[in-house]
């Protein structure tokens, strides 16, 4: 398998397809670079080199005990534009990735980036306190998501796949075939990764991070989204970031990659093009 090492050790699972401008894809929690592949399809057609990754403790990379925090995380993301040689990239982050996106703008001064997305992203803060009054309140991460993990990890993924993609006690948006799959992307995580990273995603305050985005920034995010609230992130962040353009998608949930893929992947391209 395609690898590379990262500073502290660590061995991240990558796919290099097709040449052209690169656009580097981070994935969310709990899955995999595999949850682009209809994107990474349409960009390599297109005439795009497309590189994604697994992050660390997920898919097919090393699972180290540590190294689970965003500073850390861009840190990989620094490693693979270097050890891939992209130059003049796009990076986009989906939901969790949004973090890595925003942190490596700030932390690596956005190096050998030309355009950045976020995509159903977290950023710019999900955690309720006193300056996000609207935010997620504390407890409930504890209670609603790592509680019912360590209790019984795959009934809990069992039901998260359909929140995350929309789907009805009736009626679905996507097939079981979908549903499956997010199963078992989540599945190939480590138990100490999908935990911490839980913590990064819901309490990494990324505010400070969004006077780094100094290039074309498109944002995408669902109006039905109940796993990251539009208000919380894709309008916050929109406010927050200069050169910003914010595409809202009516009543689309969070796995809007899944759910209005071929829409998402027209909008990618389109930016990228200008």
């Amino acid at each position: 398998m395609p690898m590379i090492k990262t500073r502290d050790g660590v061995d991240l699972y990558l796919k290099d397809w097709g040449s052209g401008r690169p656009v580097l894809l981070i994935h969310g929690w709990p899955l995999n670079a595999d949850s682009w592949e209809d994107q990474a399809l349409a960009l390599a057609q297109a005439g795009h080199r497309v590189i994604a990754y697994d992050r660390r403790g997920f898919g097919r990379s090393g699972q180290p005990w540590t190294g689970y925090d965003y500073d850390t995380l861009s840190d990989d993301l620094a490693q693979v534009i270097e050890a891939t040689g992209a130059q003049d990239a796009a990076i986009f982050g989906f939901s969790m990735g949004g973090g890595e996106v925003a942190r490596y703008m700030s932390r690596h001064n956005g190096r050998n980036v030309r355009a950045a997305g976020l995509i159903a992203s977290v950023v710019p803060y999900m955690l309720k306190d006193a300056t996000n009054p609207e935010g997620t309140p504390p407890e409930m991460v504890e209670e609603q998501m790592k509680a019912p993990i360590r209790a019984d990890r795959a009934a809990f993924f069992t039901q998260f796949a359909k929140y995350f993609y929309g789907a009805g006690y009736v009626t679905t948006r996507v097939s079981e075939g979908v549903l499956h799959s997010f199963e078992r992307m989540a599945a190939q995580g480590s138990i100490k990764a999908v935990l911490d990273c839980i913590d990064a995603f819901m309490t990494t305050d990324f505010r400070p991070d969004l006077p780094s985005f100094t290039v074309p920034t498109l944002i995408v995010h669902g109006t039905a989204d109940q796993t990251v609230p539009i208000d919380l992130s894709a309008r916050a962040a929109a406010r927050g970031i200069g050169n910003a353009t914010l595409l809202e998608y009516e009543g689309e949930p969070h796995g809007l990659n899944v759910t209005a893929k071929d829409r998402l992947s027209a909008d990618i391209l389109a930016f990228l093009a200008r």
